[in-house]
C-alpha cells in the first residue's frame, strides 16, 4: 500500500524551529521529486518548498526562502523540511507530496499524505 506520511508538526513559539519528515511506504521515494505544500484556514494550498528525485534541484516559495530548507535521504526513504525562524503566518497544516518535477504547483503531483499540523503562536 502506497503512503506517504508527515510528522513533526506541532506548537512552537514565534523564531522557534521545526524539522518535519515525510517518510514514504510501498514505493521507492528516490525515484520522485517531493514537494512540500501548506494550508491555513480559509486559504488555499500553497506549494512551498520542493526537491528532485537526485536532490539536485531544490526550490522554495519566496515566503520561506531563507528560513526552510529541504533535504533528502534515501537511506531511510524520507525527505525532512527544516524550519528555522518560524513566525505566526506559518501555522497551517504541511503536506508533503510526489511528483514528477520539482515545482510548486500541485498539478506536478499525484500522491499526497494526511498533513501534519504546524502552529506558531507565543
Amino acid at each position: 500500500q502506497l503512503q506517504l506520511v508527515e510528522s513533526g508538526g506541532g506548537l512552537v513559539q514565534p523564531g522557534g524551529s521545526l524539522r518535519l519528515s515525510c517518510t514514504a511506504s510501498g514505493f521507492t521515494l528516490e525515484y520522485y521529486a517531493i514537494g512540500w505544500f501548506r494550508q491555513a484556514p480559509g486559504k488555499e494550498r500553497e506549494g512551498i518548498s520542493c526537491i528532485s528525485s537526485s536532490g539536485i534541484i531544490t526550490n522554495y516559495a519566496d515566503a520561506v526562502k531563507g528560513r526552510f530548507t529541504i533535504s533528502r535521504d534515501h537511506a531511510k526513504n524520507t525527505v525532512y523540511l527544516q524550519m528555522n525562524s518560524l513566525k505566526v503566518e506559518d501555522t497551517a497544516v504541511y503536506y508533503c507530496a510526489r511528483g514528477s518535477n520539482c515545482g510548486l504547483a500541485p498539478r506536478w503531483y499525484d500522491y499526497w499524505g494526511q498533513g501534519t499540523q504546524v502552529t506558531v503562536s507565543s
